[in-house]
């Protein structure tokens, strides 16, 4: 059912995670100010929405800066993590601490690089039912080719390897406070946001929107990062690598035992070549195919190990003046 114009307007909060960020911050937060200003003025949000930074251990200024923000506008608030969690913790760790002061939220990077003018749809289709509304890159112009070639062989991955995800989203996007609220039931250590929130379910929708060069400083996220966050997606949200491992042995194993037959009719005929390079390569074949198994299996058992620990996944150390903590402030 569609929100009406007689409704109360929602609260909004924005949620950006933010790891040495001090040379960008200064430029992007008034634009996030200036965008929740706007969407108050045309009757959108609610004036007492907020901008929620959360620090991720941050080895430079970018907290000293969250907290002058803070001081100079009761708009800005933040948390400051212990020490570095990681971009899927430190926004984990905002959208839990904003699901009950708000309505719904908005998470996104603060490199300026999602077009902030996109919270404008983003909030419509929330006021016309959606509980979900994923920011999707239409075109990826400013990447350079071999950043557009493995950020969309990345996905395809992700996709092909059962994670449901959404082809071109990362982690801009618009979530209510009733999604979030059931979302806090996934208690995970290995999270990935952005295959996890289709599993809640609810209407969602996306929004397009074109792709800007970062503003300033460089980029947190290199191949390694990036290779490292595909793993964890796809072992966090899938098992069929290690249903693909077991299909390979199947197949090795039919191989192998229609050699031993061919050994055997060689052996019996009297054609048996004494050789060592077929003997090689098939140790070396199996070896390597063992071991990289033993690696995808021990993974999923590593995470099977983090899991069982029930260690909390971050812990605020410290929150700007007006940003009451909940509980002991851990997750």
């Amino acid at each position: 059912m569609e929100r009406t114009e007689m409704e109360k307007k929602p609260v909004l909060y924005i949620v950006i995670p933010c790891y040495n960020e001090q040379e960008v911050l200064p430029l992007t937060a008034p634009m996030f100010r200036q965008e929740v200003a706007r969407l108050a003025e045309a009757g959108k949000i609610d004036p007492d929405s907020r901008i929620l930074f959360v620090n991720d251990g941050s080895r430079d200024e970018t907290w000293r800066i969250i907290q002058e923000l803070s001081a100079g506008d009761p708009h800005f608030q933040g948390l400051c993590l212990s020490r570095n969690r990681g971009h899927q913790n430190a926004l984990l760790c905002g959208l839990m601490e904003a699901r009950d002061r708000c309505d719904i939220t908005i998470s996104i990077d603060c490199d300026g690089q999602d077009d902030i003018r996109a919270m404008d749809q983003m909030v419509e289709e929330y006021l016309s039912g959606a509980e979900i509304v994923y920011g999707v890159r239409a075109r990826r112009k400013t990447d350079t080719f071999f950043k557009r070639f493995t950020a969309q062989a990345f996905y395809r991955l992700l996709n092909w390897m059962g994670a449901d995800t959404v082809y071109n989203h990362a982690d801009y996007r618009l979530v209510s406070a009733r999604v979030l609220r059931e979302f806090a039931g996934f208690r995970e250590v290995n999270i990935f946001l952005r295959g996890m929130f289709p599993l809640v379910g609810f209407k969602s929708t996306c929004v397009y929107y074109d792709r800007n060069e970062r503003l300033a400083g460089k980029s947190h996220y290199p191949l390694k990062k990036m290779l490292a966050l595909a793993f964890d997606g796809i072992t966090s949200l899938s098992v069929k690598p290690i249903r693909i491992i077991t299909g390979l042995g199947v197949i090795i194993s039919v191989i192998s035992f229609l050699l031993i037959l061919y050994a055997l009719i060689a052996w019996a005929s009297g054609r048996a070549v004494a050789g060592w390079a077929s003997t090689l390569i098939a140790v070396a074949l199996l070896g390597g195919i063992q071991l990289i198994s033993l690696g995808v299996i021990g993974e999923y058992v590593g995470k099977i190990f983090l899991e069982t620990k029930h260690r909390p996944r971050y812990i605020v150390s410290e929150r700007t003046e007006g940003m009451p903590a909940e509980g002991d402030g851990q997750e």
